[in-house]
């Protein structure tokens, strides 16, 4: 068996489910929080937190003349809202706080540093549906997985940033999306893309043609998992080659995955990644027709070294 990367631990699902969707609402209610104390920002990059050194970020946000962030601190597992003038509060993650608790004493937080905003107390894009007040199942936190997802997604972070340096076209930051807890960057080919027949959410999420990718933690359709998909969907997508993953239909269109275990465990965790993003960007820009020559930065490996990065990862993930 090949040698693990230290810095990726396992992340089963099954073995902190109950953690990761306490996680993820408690994300939710924060992320809701950024959104309305922000500007709005084109494809709603103003509502993303962020992977910082001691777990999650909102970043800078504002309240009438106050500066403000929120942070999940998940070395002394904590939740800590501040203000530019160094005011802050704190209360401790903890098994048995529930969302309904994090909920009122985040509200309180906000209320004594004078920067509280009205939310909509629900949860969003998620077959949990209980209100935010109303929540007390969820309500687990195991210190070592949140800890283990917090390593990965700061590990996967640094490996994005690398990946988004070889374009030189619109990107988005590399943020992480409060609605499916995934942490995503995306590429533009500078066209619009066809008005859809969508919510205004999706409208303004799918405006200009797009090529995502990114990490997700896993839900009931799988385990953690890196993904890529490209919008709108070209024709012969799914016929292209990639390196290290696979092509799946997802109902709505298709996702190229390469499974978390897989790059955890190959020789090369580094190389697989960014052979396989790379493989699945020249396979949507491909399809849908982008001029990559002019997207290509100074950055970007040559032809050669892209040759020799996806034959290094056949052989990290054991095909060669």
């Amino acid at each position: 068996m090949p040698p693990v990367d230290l810095q990726l631990p396992g992340l089963r699902l099954a073995d902190w489910r109950a953690t990761k969707d306490t996680l993820h609402l408690f994300c939710q209610v924060v992320g809701k929080v950024r959104l309305a104390s922000t500007a709005p920002r084109n494809h709603w990059w103003n509502v993303p937190l962020y992977v910082d050194v001691r777990g999650f970020t909102t970043r800078r946000m504002h309240r009438d003349a106050v500066t403000f962030q929120i942070d999940f601190d998940f070395v002394d597992h904590a939740l800590v809202a501040r203000t530019m003038d160094g005011e802050a509060v704190s209360f401790p993650l903890r098994d048995g706080l529930s969302v309904a608790e994090f909920l009122r004493r985040l509200h309180a937080a906000l209320e004594e540093l004078g920067v509280d905003v009205r939310i909509r107390e629900e949860p969003f894009g998620l077959p949990l549906t209980t209100p935010f007040p109303e929540d007390s199942e969820h309500a687990s936190w195991d210190r070592e997985y949140v800890e283990r997802f917090w390593r990965v997604l700061d590990w996967t972070d640094r490996a994005l940033e690398d990946f988004s340096g070889w374009f030189r076209g619109k990107t988005s930051p590399v943020h992480l999306f409060w609605h499916s807890l995934d942490l995503a960057v995306a590429r533009y080919s500078g066209r619009a893309a066809p008005p859809r027949q969508a919510d205004s959410v999706t409208r303004e999420a799918y405006s200009d043609e797009v090529i995502a990718f990114g990490f997700w933690a896993g839900d009931d359709n799988g385990d953690a998992a890196f993904y890529s998909y490209t919008a709108p969907e070209p024709d012969g997508l799914l016929e292209q080659p990639l390196t290290g993953g696979s092509w799946i239909d997802v109902g709505n269109g298709a996702l190229a995955v390469l499974p978390y275990e897989s790059v955890r465990t190959a020789a090369e965790p580094r190389t697989a990644l960014l052979a396989f993003l790379q493989s699945a960007y020249e396979a949507g820009a491909r399809t849908a027709g982008w001029d990559t020559s002019d997207l290509q930065s100074t950055w970007c490996p040559t032809s050669d070294e892209l040759r020799e990065l996806r034959a290094r990862a056949d052989a990290s993930l054991g095909q060669q």
